[in-house]
């Protein structure tokens, strides 16, 4: 009896596609996945333009979706897993999102607002 040996290179993004009710995702090998969108409640829950902006992580070892905060591992995709969020946590993004008027999730971050209020204070000094 032989068997194959398994081959752990790592599987590598093409392309996404993403409708109201798909994800599609083809490999550099040739190959197409399709999942259904509910899969993912964040891109379910994001706008036509939220999911059309993606980029690859790692060279096309995973897809992130900056508006929607969304990471996709293709290895999950192959091994045939949904979202593992939380319920608890999907309801803390989607009530952040009716409170925000762009849908987006907000940039301001510690580090920004202490520069801003560094710079500040240093012009105020100097004036």
């Amino acid at each position: 009896m032989t068997s194959s040996a398994i081959d752990e290179t790592p599987v590598l993004v093409q392309e996404v596609r993403v409708t109201s009710r798909m994800l599609e995702v083809v490999l550099r090998d040739g190959r197409t996945l399709s999942v259904p969108i509910k899969w993912y409640p964040r891109l379910a829950h994001g706008t036509p333009r939220e999911r059309q902006n993606w980029r690859l992580i790692g060279g096309g070892v995973g897809i992130h979706w900056p508006a929607l905060d969304e990471d996709i591992s293709i290895s999950g995709l192959l091994a045939g897993l949904p979202s593992g969020e939380s319920a608890s946590s999907l309801e803390r993004w989607l009530a952040a999102r009716r409170r925000s008027p762009d849908k987006a999730p907000r940039q301001t971050s510690r580090a920004r607002r202490r520069r801003e209020a560094s710079k500040t204070k240093s012009g105020a000094a100097r004036g």
